[in-house]
C-alpha cells in the first residue's frame, strides 16, 4: 500500500547559499537525505514550482513544494510490547515511554524497540516514515511522546518542532546545588574526539535550554527544565556544561559523589540508579486537524520519586 504525501515549505534567508538537497534535509527533517536527493531527482520536490537538482543553491524565500508516493516500511517487524497510551484519536498517539526502551531500530537494538511496538498497536502506521515518530527520548529518558498517526499529522508536528511552539518540559535531578535557575544557550554538536557523545561546540546546532530549581538538597538539585530545540542529549549535555550533570548519566555524569554522611539507603539508590535522572513531564502541542492546544502530564516514575524521597530525608536528617 501507499499513501499520498503533499507538503510546502518556505526556505529561510538564513540558509542562503545552501545546496537544495541541504536545505531540504532540515526542513522536511523528518526523511532521510537520500530519499529527499531522490524525491528532487524525480520532480517530486520541486524548487518555486519547477524541477531542480540536488546541487542546486538556494537563496531564500523559496518556496519546495513535495507531493510524493510513500511505499508502506515492511523492514521493521511488529511487535507485542506494551504502551502505556496516554492519548489516542485518529491523527495522533501520546504514550508514556519507560525508561529502557529504545525508541528506533539501529545496531545493537535491531528490535524490542518502541517502533515496533507502535506497529504492533497500530498496523497502519507502517504507511507513515519511522512509524510516526517525530521526535525521541533517550533510551534511559522516560516519559511523554507524540506519535503521528497519518502523513499529514506527521508533516503537521514536524513544522511545528521547527517553528519551536511545541512545549516539552522535563524534571531532571542534578549532582550539586544550584544557586538559582536560568537559561543556557549553547551549540551542541558531535565531540570532537568520541562520535558517540555531544558536547557543546561552536561548530554545533543552537540549542537552547531553560531551567528553574524546584527543591534542593544537600549534594544535589531536583530540576525542571524547558526546551526550545531538541538536539540529541541536549539537557544532559547543558546541564554537564554547567557542572551538575544528572544523577546516574553513564555519559556526561562522571565519577559518582557521594554525600558525607549519607545513609546507606541513599547511597544505595545513588550507585544502582540504572539511567539517567530524567523524565519527560509536560507535552503540549497544536493537533493537527483540530487546531485545539493539547496538554499532557506524565508523573515521575516510582525510581525517580523513591530517589527523591531519599534524597529529601538525607537533607532533613543532616539539617
Amino acid at each position: 500500500m501507499s499513501q499520498t504525501l503533499e507538503a510546502q515549505q518556505r526556505v529561510p534567508d538564513a540558509m542562503a547559499g545552501h545546496r537544495l538537497d541541504q536545505a531540504a534535509a532540515e526542513l522536511f527533517a523528518d526523511y532521510s537525505r537520500e530519499r529527499i536527493k531522490a524525491w528532487i531527482k524525480a520532480g517530486d520536490l520541486t524548487l518555486d514550482g519547477r524541477t531542480a537538482k540536488p546541487k542546486d543553491k538556494v537563496y531564500g524565500g523559496e518556496r519546495l513544494s513535495l507531493s510524493t508516493q510513500i511505499e508502506d516500511d515492511t523492514r521493521f517487524e511488529p511487535e507485542d510490547i506494551p504502551l502505556a497510551v496516554v492519548f489516542e484519536d485518529d491523527e495522533v498517539l501520546v504514550i508514556d515511554k519507560p525508561a529502557g526502551l529504545v525508541v528506533h531500530p539501529a545496531a545493537g537494538n535491531p528490535d524490542g524497540t518502541l517502533l515496533n511496538a507502535l506497529l504492533h498497536h497500530c498496523p497502519e502506521l507502517a504507511g507513515v516514515p519511522r512509524a510516526g515518530i517525530v521526535h525521541r527520548l533517550d533510551k534511559d529518558t522516560s516519559g511523554l511522546m507524540v506519535v503521528a498517526k497519518t502523513l499529514a499529522a506527521q508533516t503537521a508536528l514536524v513544522e511545528q518542532l521547527q517553528a519551536r511552539t511545541v512545549s516539552r518540559e522535563y524534571d531532571a535531578v542534578a549532582v550539586g546545588v544550584m544557586t538559582a535557575g536560568g537559561t543556557v544557550e549553547a551549540s551542541i554538536g558531535r565531540h570532537p574526539k568520541d562520535r558517540k557523545r555531544q558536547a557543546v561546540t561552536a561548530s554545533g546546532k543552537p540549542a537552547v535550554t531553560h531551567y528553574r530549581v524546584v527543591e534542593r538538597f544537600r549534594a544535589h538539585t531536583h530540576v525542571r527544565c524547558r526546551l526550545e530545540t531538541g538536539r540529541t542529549h541536549q539537557i544532559r549535555v547543558h546541564l554537564a556544561h554547567l557542572r551538575y550533570p544528572l544523577v546516574g548519566d553513564p555519559v556526561y555524569g562522571g565519577r559518582l559523589k557521594l554525600p558525607a554522611g549519607a545513609s546507606e539507603p541513599l547511597k544505595e539508590i545513588l550507585r544502582e540508579l540504572p539511567r539517567q535522572a530524567l523524565h519527560a513531564r509536560k507535552l503540549a502541542f497544536v493537533h493537527p486537524v483540530s487546531g485545539a492546544m493539547l496538554t499532557f502530564r506524565a508523573p515521575l516514575p516510582d525510581d525517580l520519586l523513591m530517589l527523591l524521597d531519599y534524597l529529601r530525608d538525607d537533607h532533613q536528617t543532616m539539617r
